[in-house]
């Protein structure tokens, strides 16, 4: 190989090697940050592009994805003096690559340290057991604050997220004592409310039964009471009907007589009934009207038609 074929091949290698570095193609979601002579130039999007040679640069690349950033543990006092671990999770994008080159050096450490500064200034504001209750606020506060910030940068705060709010174990204990107390406490009075609520339904129960007793009572009551209407009735009905006879039976010829007779007999056998029950002598203090009760038996008696002789 002559000198001449060696120099000419070096003049291609290095054309070759120029055009390759001129060639740029750029991710999606991606943006590239082009120099000329030293000075901002264009910002690449997604895409193949050529670049002057020699005098055009890609001075620095951006992923416009969003990007979550941990936030180091710190620790911050409350309202309460009270020492506390916080760390979490800030999420942002890039959305004006030159600015994010040219606005500031490092945006993310930058975000990352205005999100502590932040988060202490907000905790500072609550106290240990409204910290726990404010993860919200505070989560809006430092994006608010850090987006607020970070506009110069060409960077956009989506969210702030809390992990972890770690007290002293002191702290610790003593809140798990204080838990416990309150979990104790609402046993006992679920325990007293169900005790409560039982004794409500016995005593329903009963009033309940002593109603339906009291009711029972006083179906039975009336019950009766229409049973013993009912018979006096009927028997106010039969006596009628028997005096209703009696009358008929008086108004025929002989009926009084018979009726007399019936009286005296009944009149004798129950004065006899009597004088049996007891050692004691019983003497009417009438004896004009037992006389004249056998005297009409007598004469009824007499006055009977004799029976028919049998043949």
């Amino acid at each position: 190989m002559n000198p001449g074929q060696f120099i000419a091949l070096i003049v291609v290698f290095f054309v070759v090697v120029t055009l390759f570095k001129c060639v740029r193609i750029v991710p999606q979601k991606s943006a590239y940050i082009v120099e000329r002579l030293g000075k901002y130039h264009a910002t690449l999007e997604a895409g193949f592009h050529l670049l002057m040679p020699i005098i055009d640069r890609v001075a620095y690349k951006h992923t416009l994805k969003e990007q979550a950033i941990d936030v180091p543990p710190q620790m911050c006092i409350t309202r309460d003096n009270i020492s506390v671990e916080v760390d979490g999770i800030l999420y942002l994008m890039v959305m004006d690559a030159a600015k994010a080159s040219y606005g500031i050096a490092n945006y993310l450490f930058a975000s990352t340290q205005l999100a502590q500064t932040t988060m202490r200034s907000e905790m500072g504001k609550l106290e240990l057991d409204r910290s726990f209750e404010e993860r919200n606020h505070i989560n809006s506060a430092i994006v608010e604050a850090v987006d607020k910030a970070s506009d110069p940068w060409g960077v956009k705060v989506t969210r702030y997220e809390i992990k972890n709010i770690t007290p002293p174990q002191t702290i610790r204990d003593a809140m798990e004592k204080q838990m416990r107390a309150e979990r104790e406490k609402r046993a006992l009075i679920a325990e007293s409310e169900g005790d409560r609520q039982a004794r409500i339904n016995r005593a329903e129960g009963e009033k309940q039964e002593a109603i339906a007793r009291s009711e029972g009572e006083k179906m039975k009551r009336i019950n009766e009471a229409q049973g013993r209407s009912e018979e006096i009735k009927m028997v106010a009905n039969a006596t009628a009907a028997g005096i209703r006879e009696i009358a008929q039976a008086t108004q025929a010829e002989g009926g009084l007589n018979a009726v007399n007779l019936r009286l005296a007999e009944q009149y004798i056998n129950e004065f006899g009934k009597l004088a049996r029950t007891g050692n004691t002598l019983i003497i009417p203090t009438d004896l004009a009207n037992v006389a004249g009760l056998i005297k009409t038996a007598s004469s009824v008696i007499q006055n009977l038609p004799a029976a028919p002789a049998k043949s």
